[in-house]
């Protein structure tokens, strides 16, 4: 359950294929690993990190020697239905994170202008042979403005995060008692794990 945009990053991210990451591509995803147990006592994750804490760990263990692989058979249920502003937060943390475990990296505004055009050409050239422009029209550029620009704005960002950003990224409760919960479990979608294929061990 997502965004018509953020499916296209996931076909890039996950692809169908296994692979090996090297140096140059130390990605990785903890929605579902599997990591040694001794490994993981030798390389915690940095906790002080606003987001990409995966990321950083993969950087921190192939640099250590270790390899790691992607298996596509190693299947999640990804929820990202997300408001905009909350789109905004992410990505925003996320540079500012990005830019810690990279300090030589940068995103300029011209980077945001570009990718932002580029990418919104991309989806709707792909929504339309999806079959799936109308119903997205006007949540491709949305997403995208918002990915960019909190990108742009987490960069930009100097020095370490205050207290009122942290509340701004990790999305508190406020302290009101309106009828959101119940509402909150009407919306949500009711997943039957019975159907899904239970993992085997190798023989």
């Amino acid at each position: 359950t997502t965004k018509y945009s953020e499916e296209q990053i996931f076909i890039s991210w996950f692809p169908d294929h296994q692979t090996i990451l090297d140096k140059t591509h130390p990605f990785c995803n903890n929605a579902n690993a599997a990591i040694r147990r001794s490994l993981w006592k030798e390389i915690p994750y940095d906790e002080s990190l606003t987001g990409l804490e995966d990321l950083h760990w993969a950087k921190r263990a192939i640099n250590s020697g270790y390899r790691i692989a992607y298996v596509p058979q190693a299947e999640i249920i990804h929820v990202h239905d997300e408001t905009p502003k909350r789109t905004y937060n992410r990505y925003r943390r996320e540079a500012i994170a990005l830019k810690n475990i990279y300090p030589q990296e940068h995103f300029y505004f011209w980077d945001f202008l570009r990718l932002f055009i580029t990418n919104l050409i991309s989806d709707y050239f792909h929504a339309w042979h999806d079959g799936v422009f109308w119903s997205n029209i006007t949540s491709i550029p949305i997403f995208r403005l918002m990915q960019f620009w909190g990108t742009y704005q987490g960069f930009r960002q100097q020095g370490k995060i205050n207290n009122q950003l942290k509340e701004t990224f990790y999305y508190p409760r406020r302290l009101s008692r309106q009828d959101d919960q119940s509402q909150l479990n009407q919306n949500r979608p009711i997943i039957d794990y019975s159907t899904q294929s239970k993992i085997t061990s190798p023989k």
